[in-house]
Formats: C-alpha cells, sequence, structure tokens
C-alpha cells in the first residue's frame, strides 16, 4: 500500500476552524476517526490522505524538513522559518484568512519618524548618544534583517521578543519593534505606529508543498484530485451563473456582454431558441442583468455556483511545473 499524502493543519484557534472550512467548501470534509484529541486525522471518503493537526510553527517546520507533502500556514512564518523559501516551498494558492502584516512599529513620540530613512537618522545618532546600537523586539528576526539590510539600516540589535512584542519599548526592553497587526489597534493601545514604508511583509494563510517531500507517483496523483476539487471550488466562487432567453440573443450581444462585464459562455453561444447560460463576476451581474433585460430578456434568474470543473488545473500544474523544474536542475 502506498504512503499517504500527508497535509499538516493547524491544531487549534480561528486558523484551524478556518482551514476546516476551507477543505469543506471544496467537498474535503476533515474527521478525527479516532476522537477529537487525536492529532492525526483523514479526508471523510477521499483516500490516500492522512490529515496531521500541528501548531503554525510545526507545520512550516514540517514542511521545510519534507515530512508533510501539503499545509496550511502563514507565508510570515515560512519566510521567517525557512532561508530562501522559495527554493523549498512551493506556494500553491493563497487561502483568503489569517491576513497579518509584518511591519516596523516605533514610539508614537517620534513624531520625526516616518519612514526607514528617518529610522536610519534616528539609529546613528542614537549610537553616538547612547553608545550603543538601538533595540529592536521581535519575534521575526530574519525577516527584519533582511528588511533593514535593503533599507541601509545597520545601527542596531535585535532584541529576541519571547511575549508581547508590543510592550518592549514601554518595558524599556527595546526601543521599537517588528512584529505581525492586523488593524493596528494593539499598537496604538501601547503607544506604537507602523512607519509609512515599514510594511515588510503583507501575508496571509497559503496553501503550500515541501519541494524536497517524497512525490511518489500516489502522492501525485492523489494531490491531483485534491487540488482539482480547490481549483473547482474557488472558480466557482467567482462566478454567479445567469440564464436568460430570448429571441434578440446573438453571438454579437454576447461578444458585447464579455467586454463590459467579463462573462463567459461555458457552454457555448445561445441556442436557436435563444438560451442562454453565463457566468459573470459578482460584481458585475446586476449590471449585466440590467443589459440583457435593456435588450428584449423578459426575465434573467441568478444563481450561486459551488464548482466549475474544467480541463485544466492551474493548483496541480502549479505544483507539478515546480517539483519537475527541480528534479531537472543539476545537482550541486
Amino acid at each position: 500500500m502506498s504512503a499517504p499524502l500527508i497535509i499538516a493543519i493547524p491544531a487549534k484557534g480561528r486558523l484551524q476552524q478556518n482551514a476546516e472550512n476551507f477543505f469543506a467548501s471544496s467537498g474535503l470534509g476533515l474527521v478525527k476517526p479516532r476522537g477529537p484529541r487525536d492529532y492525526r486525522g483523514a479526508i471523510a471518503g477521499f483516500d490516500g490522505v492522512e490529515i496531521a493537526f500541528l501548531s503554525a510553527a510545526e507545520i512550516t517546520a514540517q514542511i521545510g524538513h519534507g515530512a508533510a507533502h501539503l499545509g496550511v500556514t502563514g507565508e510570515d512564518l515560512v519566510r521567517e522559518m525557512i532561508p530562501e523559501a522559495d527554493r523549498e516551498v512551493v506556494f500553491i494558492d493563497q487561502l483568503g484568512f489569517g491576513f497579518a502584516n509584518v511591519a516596523v512599529a516605533v514610539p508614537q513620540a517620534w513624531i520625526d519618524v516616518r519612514n526607514m530613512a528617518d529610522l536610519d537618522d534616528v539609529a546613528t545618532s542614537f549610537r553616538l548618544k547612547h553608545g550603543r546600537k538601538m533595540r529592536v523586539a521581535t519575534k521575526y528576526a530574519n525577516l527584519t534583517r533582511g528588511f533593514f539590510a535593503d533599507h541601509g539600516v545597520v545601527d542596531y540589535r535585535i532584541v529576541e521578543s519571547t511575549g508581547a512584542t508590543e510592550a518592549a519599548p514601554a518595558a524599556g526592553v527595546a526601543e521599537l519593534i517588528v512584529d505581525i497587526t492586523t488593524t493596528g489597534a494593539t499598537l496604538a493601545a501601547n503607544g506604537l505606529k507602523v512607519i509609512d514604508d515599514g510594511i515588510i511583509l503583507r501575508s496571509q494563510a497559503n496553501l503550500v508543498a515541501a519541494r524536497n517531500a517524497a512525490w511518489e507517483p500516489a502522492q501525485r496523483e492523489t494531490a491531483r484530485l485534491l487540488l482539482d476539487r480547490i481549483a473547482a471550488q474557488k472558480r466557482g466562487h467567482s462566478y454567479r451563473e445567469v440564464r436568460t432567453r430570448f429571441a434578440g440573443m446573438s453571438e454579437t450581444l454576447l461578444s458585447s456582454a464579455r467586454e463590459q462585464f467579463g462573462v463567459a459562455a461555458p457552454f457555448g453561444g445561445p441556442t436557436s431558441s435563444g438560451m442562454l447560460t453565463l457566468h459573470c463576476p459578482p460584481k458585475q451581474v446586476h449590471a449585466l442583468a440590467s443589459f440583457l433585460r435593456e435588450h428584449g430578456a423578459e426575465a434573467v434568474s441568478v444563481t450561486t455556483v459551488d464548482y466549475v470543473y474544467v480541463r485544466d488545473n492551474p493548483l496541480y500544474a502549479r505544483l507539478i511545473a515546480e517539483l519537475e523544474r527541480d528534479s531537472a536542475a543539476p545537482k550541486i
């Protein structure tokens, strides 16, 4: 029996719920056959998959080591924990939850510090005045070093944060911080502000793949089937199905609808009876309905679309293209 495709999923909290909802929306319900406290699971009615419920940091480590094939984790953790992440990880798809910015935040009292150039000036002045480098509290040491180097800031030292990073300046542990933020409210409550060009990374949860996992034919085929469902759900979510019938429906009118509203006619053009099914971006539905009625339609129905399966599987194509590129690269 072939080894399973291992997918690492957050083990608790909002990220776990969002990850489970994401898979469920694609008809991939996650289950724990041995009970809710088990850290191993499966996908109901879908063979060849083992779910590993892990912490966010553990997921990233497992992906980095190739111990899991796929994982759901934040881009911030991948970029921080895995050096040269794009050489070790395939970013398959952004999932639309777990949003957070990794950002440079300074005390609000630093009214003259608006950008990284100002921060560089302050850092130099701080060293000359105090005889030591400015301290930056963070859990993102690697991202911080890279970002500061890109902006030519050298007069600082990193203080590893093990607790609430935003409290470090008030506690006298550091002069400024690099941390994740969503709304900025927690930073403001601690007397901090994000500088204008201080966003290091705009992160969200991603479906990622380990380049150096054991991608045998069985795991690839399982991944193909799984990603086909995810792609179909994503494609369906991006459309509404619009149906109408009227004698004046023509290829010319359909071409105009395509240009104005970005619609697709997945099952061909209008029939001899004038019947037509269109797929339309949600934001354009009402304008399209008005357009069709202005040109003779008596009625237009609009429904949601759960899945749209097409011949192409862009998520799997992305994965395989990256894996095959790796296998074709010369070994050093």
